[in-house]
């Protein structure tokens, strides 16, 4: 079954690029997670998720973390954890909905980029949540497409600053600022940390 829709052919007939997306797709497109694909999973500290809701709209959210936050468990399953967030849960609500995600994942030092489609699952008691210090929720994706992507847009970045507010084993997470603002003080969970009383 190919990957493109009526449209991408409509696109592709119309720019002269169909021979070079079928060869794309019969070379480079997996339905497996090989050597390079692991060790590039396993080195970047952040992804683009997609996901689309109940009335068929999409959705995209970045996750981040430390390099190795996103682990490949066999060639055809990864796994990430859902740490605190806003609370409105879009991106994995639509998970528990649909379940198809696409990710994109990017190294902006040696500029690449890379894709993988799947099909998401949420197991509140998935036993690699104690692994994640302070994961709420492990997402493990069964690998349908990926595949890698052109880099040639990717503007080339440095990381300035880890952000203190990935969770470490041991240390105590700081308190995002928005959580200490009036407007959320009384809809806080109990026993989030920024709650004042």
């Amino acid at each position: 079954m190919s990957m493109f829709n009526a449209g991408s052919r409509e696109l592709q007939e119309r720019f002269d690029t169909g021979r070079m997306a079928d060869r794309i797709e019969t070379l480079l497109v997996k339905d497996v997670v090989g050597d390079n694909e692991r060790a590039f999973i396993e080195r970047v500290d952040m992804f683009f998720l997609a996901t689309t809701d109940a009335d068929g709209f999409p959705s995209c959210s970045y996750k981040g973390g430390d390099p190795g936050f996103v682990r490949v468990l066999d060639e055809r399953t990864i796994a990430f954890p859902s740490y605190d967030g806003n609370g409105m849960f879009l991106s994995l609500g639509n998970v528990l909905g649909d379940g198809r995600v696409g990710m994109l994942f990017i190294d902006f030092a040696h500029p690449n980029r890379m894709r993988l489609n799947g099909v998401a699952t949420i197991d509140p008691d998935d036993p690699l949540l104690p692994t994640w210090p302070e994961a709420q929720l492990v997402v493990r994706v069964a690998v349908s497409q990926v595949f890698p992507n052109c880099p040639r847009y990717v503007h080339r970045m440095e990381r300035v600053e880890r952000s203190p507010f990935v969770p470490e084993a041991g240390l105590p997470t700081p308190v995002p600022d928005w959580k200490r603002m009036a407007w959320a003080q009384d809809v806080l969970p109990q026993g989030d940390p920024a709650r004042l009383g």
